[in-house]
């Protein structure tokens, strides 16, 4: 995975390219009413149920907008919330408040819901050896703050992008020519650059598996689509060779099972790709 350098640098990113989107020239709404010197208060207010994410974020968010705003945090990130809590309360110029308002929103509203439906497959597979992940079916230029939202749920992160792990999938093995050849040609390729990561090769059936594990090095094998009879079959013919993952159209109503069949973790692109936003508002106070 990324360093945490690396992490926050992301996220500095991703909060200066959505106050350019937004705020642009200025946020003349707010200029044209607003006096400068006008000072507010305004609360983080739950309108939802769910685990609640993103509160780090808007304090960076607030922070980068204007350094004199104060944030009063009453909710820590992971909590499970419900109608009528009120997370944080941040207090100082009502200009910079509004200017941060709608960035606060978009990301908290999205974030939680990830976290909520991550903690959804945590709960699901407590008692099992088995761990949720992510994939990178995330929303372009937010990655970041989707994974973040996925830890704060309890899961796991996969691979952050392309560069901090290998993953030879169907693809990659069809275009290279086999499986032992792409595994062969990917530890020539990291040796010679001097890399240091991690191998997840696919597997599209048992025979794959067995070809995977006569090649040393596989950090992960990719059990995909497998039905849950096979999967208990793929389990026990690598036994401790390598770590393995379920994935493949796998949902809150099959995850218990896969879990069940001894994979060490399962993969969701809809942690992800398919949630509905938690209901945020930040409401000025009297």
């Amino acid at each position: 995975m990324i360093s945490k350098k690396q992490f926050d640098k992301e996220i500095g990113i991703i909060i200066a390219n959505a106050i350019r989107e937004d705020v642009g020239s200025g946020d003349h709404s707010s200029l044209a009413c607003i006096p400068e010197e006008a000072m507010g208060k305004a609360q983080l207010l739950v309108k939802d149920e769910g685990i609640i994410a993103g509160i780090e974020f808007a304090k960076q968010v607030l922070d980068y907008v204007d350094p004199g705003l104060q944030v009063e945090v009453l909710i820590k990130d992971g909590t499970r919330v419900s109608h009528g809590d009120v997370a944080f309360i941040v207090s100082g110029s009502s200009q910079s408040i509004l200017k941060s308002e709608r960035l606060v929103l978009n990301a908290m509203q999205r974030m939680s819901a990830i976290a909520t439906k991550t903690n959804e497959y945590v709960q699901l597979l407590e008692g099992t050896n088995t761990q949720i992940l992510d994939t990178r079916k995330t929303t372009p230029g937010i990655r970041a703050l989707e994974k973040w939202a996925v830890k704060i749920g309890g899961g796991e992160n996969h691979r952050f992008a392309l560069y901090d792990m290998v993953m030879l999938k169907d693809n990659h093995i069809d275009f290279c020519g086999g499986i032992t050849k792409a595994i062969d040609k990917t530890k020539a390729y990291l040796k010679e650059n001097h890399l240091n990561l991690k191998i997840i090769v696919e597997a599209r059936n048992l025979t794959e598996i067995e070809e995977i594990l006569e090649n040393k090095g596989v950090y992960r094998i990719l059990i995909d689509n497998f039905n849950y009879e096979d999967t208990r079959k793929a389990v026990a013919l690598i036994g401790n060779q390598c770590l393995t993952e379920s994935s493949g159209g796998i949902t809150l109503e099959t995850a218990r099972k896969y879990a069940e069949c001894g994979v060490n973790y399962i993969s969701s692109g809809a942690l992800t790709h398919s949630v509905y936003n938690m209901d945020l508002s930040l409401k000025a106070m009297s």
